[in-house]
């Protein structure tokens, strides 16, 4: 990715003033600061025509809680240009997220994030707007804003020149489909615990052959399913 077309994320909520949160610090803030990187917000009730801003109705066919209005969250999706970037809605129904997926996002130019309220958005909008549903766990969320950070953290962090050290974001969770080794540090010694002879050893085969074998050990505890899946 050039400098010249730096990764731009647009945000449709309700509540822009949620962004960029904690993406506004750290290696995501110096970045953005840099210009690797944009974000920037719509405003989802600029779009009701009504003196209430009403954004929302009651579901068809009845219960609870209402549901985001097709007609206002298609005209902000429109507002947005429309240059090939993906149009993301976060959503507990959604396929989970990835690490494959978030370097795909990646090497993109960009993301249209829709952050949905209430019980959730119109089936027509999803489908007239080509709307890809991301979840990012098996848990509700008040709202899609916290799932777009998540999202957008996970991105931002893998774009060049983010991480200081390219290295970094290759040799962890889910990188390789495996869990992450453990990690130690000095001093050598803590609360009666010294870390493991072969990482002080000086053999880098040795403690890439330690590293690898306890990230298998630890997928097979934890996350079994992780190698389950084919790819």
């Amino acid at each position: 990715m050039s400098a010249a077309v730096p990764f731009r994320a647009t945000i449709l909520t309700l509540y822009p003033d949620m962004f960029p949160g904690h993406l506004g610090h750290s290696l995501a803030g110096k970045a953005m600061e840099r210009g690797d990187w944009s974000l920037d917000t719509v405003q989802i009730r600029d779009f009701a025509e009504d003196r209430h801003r009403t954004v929302d109705d009651t579901p068809a066919g009845g219960g609870a809680g209402m549901v985001l209005k097709p007609d206002i969250l298609a005209k902000a999706i429109d507002s947005v240009a429309d240059d090939n970037r993906p149009r993301l809605l976060m959503s507990p129904r959604g396929k989970p997220l990835s690490q494959k997926r978030v370097r795909e996002l990646a090497e993109g130019n960009g993301v249209v994030i829709v952050c949905g309220r209430f019980e959730g958005v119109d089936q027509r909008v999803i489908d007239a707007r080509r709307l890809e549903e991301v979840s990012i766990g098996d848990y509700i969320l008040s709202g899609g804003e916290p799932a777009a950070l998540t999202l957008l953290d996970a991105v931002v962090r893998v774009l060049p020149g983010v991480m200081g050290n390219s290295a970094s974001g290759t040799h962890e969770s889910f990188e390789t489909g495996l869990l992450e080794h453990p990690h130690y540090t000095r001093p050598q010694e803590f609360e009666g615990m010294v870390i493991p002879a072969v990482l002080t050893s000086g053999n880098h085969a040795a403690i890439e052959k330690w590293r690898h074998d306890q990230a298998v050990a630890l997928t097979k505890e934890r996350r079994p399913d992780l190698l389950a899946r084919p790819d």
